[in-house]
């Protein structure tokens, strides 16, 4: 079959659907009786400069897709899958791949850099193709190598720095790496593509670099040959060498204090004359250190003990020309521009940037912004008015409200009438600057507010007409009726002065979300998102009669959408979109209702109307359950409490389907927490699902399939059901807690500078404490001799948990309170464990001094109940 291989790539690429479908059945044949077979085939047509150029593209797709998938369990698959291939036919498909980047057909050179580099992030971890990097450096350095082999090769170089660690290399390497990369960026050595793949390489090498940047000689040499690159002539290369000084920004920010002169006046040059592509990197890399400095000044907060990382105020020291750039960057805008979230342009990176640099410098800020507001404000031109607005928006995060306070006040009322300002553009930003006042200056809790009983009906006749605006107008709008709406929210029992407008406020938000151009700018989810924190944020005393009317109105709106009519993929979808913000509206009110013994009657007596939606929307989506949908019966379930088991019958078949979506993962992860919610509600009464749900959390924890993030919520569950069911968890807690031992080996050997590893693997750990905590408060006063032979491991995980300063609060606080609960619960039984187990008083000591006064309450508990323990007889 390898001979027919070429045959087979092109016909699978037919117009004609029969000879197609017969050549991918022939291919995926081939793959599935000889793997190995196949990839090497598939590497020799790619590497083959005789071959076709589209068997050799399908051939390179092939390679990468046999390699990587998106999906962790698929790639975990295909990784086992390489590694099972002999040794000798795997040098030859490597073989194939280094000889295809000298092709003469630079798609197929590509495609080889992409695969090389998926191989490498494979074996190089392993310890395996260490002879690799040295093939590549050798491509470099040999004597008349062409340009085209130089290309592909910085290329793939830098490919392979972005799927490996740099822990993968030793330093040798990577100075032999970065050597190669710099040479390549020389302007009088190379050509224009080589270069572009040498400075797009460095961006990736960077990450490797750390002991180079250390080093005052080697740091200065590579900066100085990034900003020659940065004044190159052609503008991709230019741009590539500012996306260098963006990564550089951050992750070199502290030895960046001699070359920031020079810094400024690169990105000034590239802000006011360069391409756009190559000022938007400008921009971006002021923000960059923006980013830096607001993060250590965080850290550099007066509760915190720890020594701060250095702090160079670059921003504060380039503050007058610095905003004087970004200011002059506002005026810049786009007649045409669109107003979705997708486009960028240099006047939103210079608003943003300038935002950025309100939020570091603060105060300072606000005297060099003024004057250019006043001087535009009013401006004949659109463009000065609108970029005045942006400006004046910009600032409203990072100064004081002192600082604040005087120029929003004489401000308000100038923007209110803006909102009918002729310009789309300028209605735009004056809502959008509207919602930014009453998200920072709006706080009656907190002892201020630009709103007053006096001007609260001017606003509010000001937003409920502009509304009505064009859609991205409107949209704009609806964000500022959500921050005015919250700035209530904390107001308590007392009353709330937007009661008396709620109904209007409800009436224009069901009118824009039912708008026929509701779609345009995300307007209709923009205004039932408002809806819900209206809504949520409303004084319930109140508003109870208003949200009791609301909610027939809104069961009524769902039930309409069970009927419209489904002839496209495109109109399943917007019933689905539809529902879920219907469902979440729904969810809003049962929540609110819920939490006063006044109106909970109005949901009880809804509540099987209500339910009966619900399990309509599921029949709707047969090949998924509507997460919206599942998240309101979580909250029916907990306002209904154990009169929610006479919907279970009907219920229980839509949460298996949710159990088993894996695909759809976050859908089986809102649904584990559901059953949870359930099992709160119902106690002892979800015993005769138990079975089934315990079958299928358990597979679900087995399954390499399921996206990691929904097995912490399963360990969590399984407390849930065993608080629920207290005795009767016994039949389940023998596989339970093998798989929870399992899970907590797994965590004591992940990667501990993986940054997003370790926050999975604090999340898994709080979820196996969460689950200890609650079989043994299950098993409390009934079975609690079951969990003596556990106790040993449940001490040892909390001493292996103890010892590692990665662990977050959440998790401390978590094995303190499972800690507690042994001690509690299993007796006499643990007394000797805890003797031998001399790091508990420590920890607990450890505990007591904490800034968290939860976590002291619950160490002083677990201090308490092991004393108890210790004294009894």
């Amino acid at each position: 079959m390898a001979m027919e291989i070429t045959q087979f790539l092109s016909a699978a690429q037919s117009a004609d659907a029969r000879i197609r479908t017969e050549a991918e059945g022939s291919l995926r044949q081939f793959q599935e009786q000889n793997l190995p077979q196949f990839l090497l085939s598939l590497s020799f047509e790619l590497a083959s400069d005789d071959k076709p150029s589209e068997s050799r593209r399908l051939a390179g797709i092939l390679l990468k897709n046999s390699l990587d998938a998106k999906d962790s369990a698929t790639k975990d698959h295909l990784v086992k899958q390489w590694f099972a291939i002999e040794v000798a036919l795997k040098s030859q498909i490597k073989e194939q791949l280094l000889r295809t980047l000298g092709s003469s057909t630079l798609e197929a050179r590509h495609t080889s850099a992409q695969v090389i580099a998926k191989v490498a992030s494979i074996e190089i971890p392993q310890k395996q193709w260490p002879e690799l990097v040295g093939s590549l450096l050798n491509n470099m350095t040999q004597q008349g190598s062409p340009a085209h082999l130089k290309q592909s090769t910085l290329e793939t170089l830098g490919y392979v720095c972005e799927e490996i660690s740099h822990h993968d290399l030793v330093q040798d390497e990577v100075n032999s790496v970065l050597t190669a990369v710099v040479q390549g960026m020389n302007q009088s050595e190379n050509t224009a593509e080589v270069r572009l793949a040498a400075t797009k390489a460095l961006l990736n090498a960077l990450d490797f670099s750390q002991t180079n940047f250390e080093n005052e000689m080697e740091r200065t040499y590579i900066m100085k040959m990034v900003c020659e690159t940065a004044c190159s002539k052609e503008a991709e290369i230019r741009q590539a060498a500012f996306e260098c000084l963006v990564s550089i920004a951050s992750t070199y920010y502290e030895v960046l204090e001699q070359y920031m002169q020079t810094l400024f006046e690169l990105t000034s040059n590239a802000v006011k004359g360069d391409e756009e592509s190559v000022a938007l990197q400008a921009i971006e890399f002021w923000s960059s250190i923006c980013d830096e400095e607001i993060d250590r000044q965080e850290y550099d907060s007066p509760d915190s003990g720890d020594s701060s990382p250095p702090h160079s105020c670059f921003i504060e020291k380039a503050l007058p020309h610095l905003v004087q750039m970004l200011l002059e960057t506002l005026q810049k805008q786009q007649e045409d521009q669109d107003h979705d979230d997708d486009v960028w342009n240099i006047s939103m990176a210079g608003g943003t940037c300038l935002g950025l640099v309100a939020r570091t410098v603060g105060d300072g800020v606000v005297p060099l912004v003024m004057p250019f507001v006043e001087r535009n404000i009013s401006s004949p031109e659109w463009r000065s008015r609108e970029a005045a607005t942006y400006a004046f928006g910009s600032i409203l995060e990072g100064p004081t409200i002192d600082k604040l306070a005087p120029m929003v006040g004489a401000g308000l009322e100038f923007l209110l009438t803006a909102t009918k300002d002729g310009n789309n553009h300028v209605r735009d930003t004056t809502a959008w600057t509207l919602s930014r006042i009453f998200e920072f200056l709006h706080s009656p809790e907190s002892g201020f507010s630009v709103i007053s009983p006096e001007n609260l009906p001017r606003i509010v006749g000001v937003l409920l007409e502009s509304i009505k605006d064009v859609p991205n107008v409107a949209e704009k709008v609806c964000g500022a009726i959500y921050n005015l709406a919250q700035g209530y929210e904390d107001s308590g029992a007392s009353s709330s002065i937007l009661s008396p407008y709620l109904t209007e406020i409800i009436t224009h938000l069901l009118a824009a979300a039912e708008r026929t151009d509701g779609a345009e700018s995300k307007l209709r989810g923009a205004a039932y998102e408002t809806l819900n924190e209206v809504v949520r944020c409303s004084n319930l005393s109140e508003a109870s009669s208003i949200i009791a009317h609301l909610l027939p109105a809104i069961m009524k709106k769902l039930a309409e959408t069970m009927d419209l009519p489904i002839i496209s993929t495109d109109d399943r979808e917007k019933q689905a979109e539809l529902q879920a913000s219907l469902c979440g509206v729904l969810q809003v009110i049962i929540q609110k209702l819920s939490g006063s013994d006044d109106t909970r009657p109005i949901i009880m007596q809804n509540a099987d109307d209500i339910m009966r939606l619900f399990l309509r929307v599921f029949g709707c989506h047969s090949s998924s359950v509507h997460e919206e949908a599942m998240l309101a019966i979580g909250a029916l379930a907990y306002t209904t409490g154990a009169e929610f088991v006479k919907y279970m019958p009907e219920l229980f078949r839509y949460l298996q389907m949710g159990l088993q979506n894996f695909e759809e993962y976050q859908v089986c992860s809102i649904t584990v927490g559901v059953i949870g919610d359930i099992c709160r509600a119902l106690d002892e009464q979800i015993l005769p699902f138990c079975d089934q749900i315990m079958g299928l959390l358990i597979q679900n924890l087995q399954s390499d399939a399921l996206h990691r993030s929904v097995k912490p919520p399963i360990f969590s569950c399984f407390g849930d059901i065993a608080l629920a069911i207290d005795a009767h968890f016994e039949r389940y807690v023998a596989p339970a807690i093998q798989i929870m031992q399992g899970a907590a080996q797994v965590c004591a050997q992940m990667d501990t500078l993986d940054e997003e590893l370790m926050d999975y693997a604090n999340q898994l750990r709080r979820s196996i404490f969460e689950a200890y905590s609650g079989i043994l408060q299950g098993f409390k006063d009934t079975k609690a001799e079951l969990m003596v032979p556990y106790a040993q491991h449940l001490l040892q995980f909390v001493e292996v948990v103890s010892k590692d300063s990665l662990r977050d609060e959440s998790v401390t606080k978590a094995a303190v309170a499972a800690m507690g609960d042994l001690a509690d619960v299993v007796g006499e039984n643990p007394k000797q464990l805890f003797r031998n187990f001399t790091f508990c008083g420590e920890f607990l000591n450890e505990c007591l001094q904490s800034e968290d006064e939860d976590l002291k309450v619950t160490a002083r508990w677990t201090q308490g109940m092991i004393a108890r323990l210790m004294i009894s007889s």
